[in-house]
């Protein structure tokens, strides 16, 4: 069975381990975290469940490591990219519709297998809502720092952030080219101004190989 890599290696995973990470990740994603046995990864990953401990103390650990994986690939990229370069709002906000676009940045198959996963484990409540606060936080920042008052700040980054969860949580999956369209109305919604034809430009630029024609 071909194993799916997630990315590149973002959290110093050993390289013993991750094709044990990738088996597992490609099973959360597609079955839920019930579905990881150990004995299936190894078939997987043409190895045995004696070598799965060299690599892991327990189930528990693997587990551990891929929600390693998911805060340097979500949360993290997330944080970084709100945080980048831009010369107005309109500007930050493009640069956070990156993450929705760009597989590469934001995993948003990975974020909702966590989701699933945290509503049958409490002890993963706080960490989820933990990465969902840093999120946040970042986008408040953001706003922030283009001269938007407390409140505006807080309620402008719910409804940026909730209205992508709600798409991640049920899975909507609208064409790249409708979307992207789409994409400089939502920036109005978000802050109040509408982007300019230069602003719109160089995101659809950024992603043009998602356009048709």
């Amino acid at each position: 069975m071909n194993i799916i890599q997630t990315s590149a290696n973002l959290t110093g995973e050993p390289d013993g381990a991750r094709p044990w990470l990738d088996a597992a990740y490609q099973v959360l994603i597609t079955q839920g975290v019930d579905k990881i046995r150990i004995a299936a990864l190894a078939e997987m990953v043409e190895s045995t469940r004696t070598a799965f401990y060299w690599h892991f103390a327990a189930r528990e650990a693997l587990l551990d490591g891929l929600l390693e994986r998911w805060k340097a690939k979500n949360t993290d990229n997330f944080v970084r990219q709100v945080e980048g370069y831009a010369e107005t709002i309109n500007e930050a906000v493009f640069n956070m519709f990156d993450c929705w676009l760009n597989a590469d940045l934001f995993d948003a198959p990975f974020d909702l297998a966590v989701r699933n996963w945290a509503k049958n484990d409490p002890a993963l409540t706080g960490t989820l809502a933990d990465a969902d606060g840093q999120r946040i936080d970042a986008l408040i920042r953001m706003f922030k720092r283009f001269g938007y008052d407390d409140k505006s700040a807080l309620v402008r980054s719910h409804t940026a952030y909730f209205t992508q969860v709600g798409y991640i949580s049920m899975m909507i999956v609208d064409d790249p080219g409708v979307r992207i369209d789409r994409m400089p109305d939502y920036v109005e919604v978000y802050t109040g101004i509408a982007p300019s034809p230069n602003e719109i430009a160089r995101f659809r630029g950024r992603h043009a190989h998602l356009l048709k024609g």
